[in-house]
């Protein structure tokens, strides 16, 4: 019964205890439907779920009694207990605890959360007592940590005190290294400074003994240090008794320079001494050859003498020369050729090139007037031979023999100064060559002032400028260039000289031409025969450029064209000619200006006087024709006519001596009104210029005489019909002023049918006898198609014009019957009888 009243008695509980759960449980859904967890919350959930359930129990709970072992004694609950009964549930697992009541619950609940802190205690308990262990153990081997760097902090500091010391020692060595360095450059500088100033005394001694001579092999050596020392010590001049040292360093190599220059000039004469013993010989030998064999001389075997005599001449002025001079001068002229062009020192005296550039030129002078007292005598000799040819000939010769010469020269020059040759020596040969040169130009000029003839003057111009000056010279190139100066100044003077005779010719022979009778015999002499037309002067079409056959070119008419040219015309073109490429072309231009000017003149001065012997048309196509030639011929000349003219205008002194005279200007006032200051400040001459064109004054010349022939021609074919129209003008401008009704033009005295009648017949008369004669002689007068149809023109048009307007007045003023008794020529037939003309 106990038994069964104990099992009833623990069922009650567990009844409670289910109904309590379900009632949780119940609880748990409505609390879990009306209050849904997220999504995250939920898996928040299930980790925390995951993680209690795979935490251990404690061990109170976990190692309790079975189920059916019977329960503890009831120990004292906890003071939060309700009933202040004290029950404990030690000896029972956590799933076998028999929960009675609430406050069973309740008491093994906080048996439970005391079992639970006690484990949590103990937990950290024993990981507070390890801590303490540990932290023992730290203070142990931090007092050991201590101890061991208050050792490496003594053991740095004597580490730091090595160092410095070290370092110290390491400086000073390095200090003294450095000074002992120093002080040995030191040394050696003072050393190589005192060697240039050492050197003063072993120079000298060298220069008291052979080895200073200038035939020694070690003179150059010797001089070369020599300028080293004086270019060092001029150069510091700081240094002490630097002055001193320099003076006699430069009292030492002007010795040496003084010897060189002795020295060349001493092998100079004697080799020049053995050239002229040679030539005594050479003439002595000569001479009896020459008087063995005067009887049987010949051209070519003079020549042939003459041939050997200048090779024999050239073997001895150069071969032997060569010889004689070069072994003992050649190397020494060339280390003074080296040092007057190169510094001797890194930092160079000034003076040092100055003085062997000095030296050098005193060498080449005694070299060229050796060379001159050689050459001189020969050269002067064959310029008297060429002396006695004609001046071409002299020009040739003296040329040709010249460039020999002087090539020879040249090429022996650069024997002894092949520096200076080879940098264009011919400067340093001009004091051979230009006395030469002299020889030939004195020559030469003499025979120059006596020539009159412009044609020889332009075979002069041609000689110098085209064989001697561009081929021969250009052929020979460098060694041949000192006579260039004296080639050019001969040219000049030619040119002068041919410019003063061309100015001469124009002036008398073009500007001052007197014509003859038969110079004036227009047209006779266009058609008479040409064997008894006067012989023309030389075509200048030969020399100058070819004319271009333009309209209107007179130009081409051959033989006879030149013979009908008038003799200021011919002159002029043949002097344009042969000036075109004799002088320059700033001359040419002022000369032609003058020679046309001057041609123009004579042509309109021969029209005046054929027009008083031969009539108005004559005169003006002779004049035509003589423009025409000269415009044309002129044309292929690239010249500019125009020159500016330059006078001295004094027309505004006219005021300031007026006023001077008037006593409005005083003359003794101190004032700036004074007259004289006046006079002088502002009155003083002026230069007016002013351009004149040679060739535009010709072509209005020509154009106003193309005018004036065709208005001639024009008057002579139908002046009654111009006549007739001026008075029908007159007439109907009188009515017009008087205001009165005009008479009718077929009643008035002067218009009458039979009146028009009559002066349609003298222009028809005209047409068929006047016209065609005054057309003929066009054609005689000009013979180029194009010419006749230029002139013809606008007298056709004149003719044509004239013709409409009278028929247009007979139109309108006469009957049908009167035009026709009238008889004005028709339109058409007029129209082809013009053509027919031209």
């Amino acid at each position: 019964m106990a038994s069964a009243a104990g099992e009833g008695t623990r069922a009650a509980p567990r009844v409670l205890a289910s109904a309590a759960a379900t009632a949780g449980y119940s609880v748990a859904s409505i609390w879990e439907h009306s209050a849904v967890l997220t999504d995250d919350q939920q898996r928040a959930i299930d980790v925390i779920s995951a993680s209690c359930s795979q935490r251990p129990m404690p061990k109170q709970l976990a190692a309790g009694a079975t189920p059916d072992a019977t329960p503890v004694p009831a120990t004292p609950l906890s003071p939060g207990s309700p009933d202040g009964a004290e029950s404990s549930f030690a000896g029972t697992s956590f799933e076998d605890v028999t929960l009675q009541n609430s406050s069973d619950f309740y008491r093994w609940l906080s048996e439970l959360e005391a079992a639970r802190s006690s484990e949590t205690e103990e937990k950290f308990r024993r990981y507070g007592g390890a801590l303490e262990g540990h932290l023992a153990a730290c203070d142990g081997l931090l007092a050991i940590v201590k101890e061991v760097l208050d050792l490496f902090e003594r053991l740095r500091e004597q580490h730091r005190t090595v160092a410095a010391r070290t370092s110290a020692l390491h400086s000073t060595c390095e200090r003294l290294v450095a000074e002992r360095g120093r002080l040995e450059e030191l040394a050696g500088a003072i050393r190589a400074k005192l060697a240039y100033f050492d050197e003063l005394e072993a120079v000298a001694a060298q220069f008291q003994s052979a080895a200073g001579s200038v035939d020694s092999a070690d003179f150059l050596p010797l001089l070369r240090r020599l300028d080293e020392c004086i270019a060092y010590v001029g150069s510091n001049p700081q240094y002490a008794d630097a002055a001193t040292y320099a003076v006699k360093f430069r009292q030492l190599q002007a010795r040496a320079l003084t010897a060189v220059r002795t020295k060349v000039q001493q092998v100079l004469r004697a080799a020049a001494a053995q050239v002229a013993a040679g030539a005594r010989e050479g003439q002595g030998s000569g001479s009896d050859g020459a008087a063995h064999g005067a009887g049987a001389a010949t051209p070519a075997g003079g020549a042939a003498a003459a041939a050997a005599a200048d090779g024999a001449s050239a073997a001895l002025l150069y071969v032997r020369f060569r010889a004689a001079a070069e072994p003992a001068l050649k190397g020494l002229l060339q280390g003074i050729e080296q040092r007057a062009q190169h510094a001797p020192h890194p930092h160079p005296h000034p003076r040092l090139p100055q003085d062997y550039a000095r030296l050098l030129k005193d060498c080449q002078d005694l070299y060229c007037e050796t060379r001159l007292a050689l050459m001189q005598a020969p050269v002067a000799a064959h310029m008297r031979q060429c002396a006695a040819q004609p001046l071409p000939s002299l020009l040739r010769g003296g040329c040709s023999y010249l460039m020999q010469a002087c090539a020879q020269e040249a090429q022996l020059f650069e024997q002894f100064f092949p520096a200076t040759a080879a940098g264009g020596g011919g400067a340093s040969l001009a004091p051979l060559v230009d006395p030469l040169c002299t020889l030939l130009y004195d020559a030469v000029r003499p025979a120059l002032i006596g020539v009159q003839d412009i044609d020889a003057l332009c075979e002069l111009v041609d000689i110098l400028r085209t064989e001697v000056l561009e081929e021969q010279l250009g052929r020979r190139g460098e060694a041949v260039a000192p006579l260039e100066p004296m080639l050019a100044r001969t040219l000049a003077d030619i040119q002068e000289r041919l410019t003063f005779r061309a100015q001469a010719f124009v002036r008398e022979e073009i500007a001052g031409f007197v014509a003859k009778a038969e110079d004036l015999d227009y047209p006779a002499r266009l058609q008479a025969p040409p064997a008894q037309q006067p012989p023309a002067q030389q075509a200048p079409a030969q020399q100058a450029p070819a004319a271009g056959a333009g309209e209107g070119a007179e130009g081409g008419e051959g033989g006879a064209g030149y013979r009908s040219w008038y003799p200021p015309v011919q002159r002029t073109l043949l002097l344009l000619s042969k000036l075109y490429r004799g002088v320059d072309s700033r001359i040419f231009n002022g000369l032609a200006h003058e020679a046309v000017l001057a041609a123009t003149a004579s042509v309109q001065d021969a029209a005046r006087h054929i027009l008083k012997s031969k009539g108005v048309m004559d005169s003006q196509l002779f004049a035509i024709k003589q423009l025409l030639v000269l415009r044309e011929q002129i044309a292929p000349f690239e010249a500019d006519f125009a020159v500016v003219e330059r006078d001295l205008d004094f027309t505004h002194m006219r005021d300031y001596l007026r006023r001077t005279l008037s006593g409005q200007l005083p003359l003794f006032s101190l004032s700036y009104d004074n007259a004289v200051v006046q006079l002088l400040g502002k009155g003083a001459p002026r230069i007016a210029e002013s351009q004149v064109d040679s060739k535009k004054e010709l072509e209005r010349a020509l154009k106003s005489t193309c005018e004036a022939f065709i208005m001639n021609t024009t008057k002579l074919t139908v002046e009654p019909l111009l006549s007739f129209i001026t008075k029908v003008t007159a007439a109907r401008v009188a009515a017009s002023q008087q205001g009165g009704a005009a008479k009718p033009l077929r009643e008035q005295a002067f218009a009458a049918p039979e009146r028009v009648a009559e002066l349609v017949g003298r222009v028809r008369q005209a047409l068929s006898s006047t016209l065609p004669a005054a057309v003929a002689k066009m054609k005689l007068y000009l013979t180029n198609p194009s010419t006749h149809a230029i002139l013809f023109k606008p007298i056709k048009s004149n003719v044509a014009e004239a013709h409409g307007q009278i028929a247009a007045l007979l139109e309108g003023e006469y009957t049908a019957e009167e035009v026709a008794a009238i008889g004005l020529t028709p339109a058409p037939e007029l129209a082809a009888l013009l053509d027919g003309l031209s």
